[in-house]
């Protein structure tokens, strides 16, 4: 199904502001010592910058996983966007997935902190591209 250029605007206005309210939350669950918490807002902060990305630029979006090959194959690899966003969006995916869904593992400060700016420069760029 193709999306008309009205309904597509509307997707990518909701996925951008979905980010930001995510990445807002994340210095909640700092605050609160909830680690896990805090990557998987990083993550999913990431993820759906990410998707108002790719619907902005026509892409279907259905999986994670074909997200950030999507991501990659047209932002990454073209050199639209910088690798190290690539090794980012790669990085929080696997904590994500390591601090949900694999209860022996805990995320240290340490990965949150080396993570968060970058985190939030890469969603402010996926802003300046969509608005172009």
């Amino acid at each position: 199904m193709s999306l008309s250029i009205e309904e597509r605007n509307i997707i990518v206005s909701l996925e951008l502001k979905r980010a930001r309210e995510t990445y807002d939350d994340i210095g909640c669950l700092i605050s609160a010592n909830r680690l896990n918490g805090a990557a998987n807002r990083m993550y999913y902060a990431v993820f759906h910058a990410v998707c108002a990305l790719l619907i902005h630029d026509g892409h279907q979006v259905s999986t994670h996983k074909g997200s950030h090959a999507l991501f990659s194959l047209h932002y990454i690899k073209t050199g639209i966007l910088p690798r190290g966003y690539g090794l980012l969006y790669s990085q929080l995916q696997t904590m994500h997935e390591e601090s949900d869904y694999n209860c022996a593992y805990d995320v240290e400060m340490d990965e949150i902190e080396q993570r968060l700016k970058p985190a939030k420069r890469l969603i402010e760029d996926i802003e300046r591209l969509v608005s172009k």
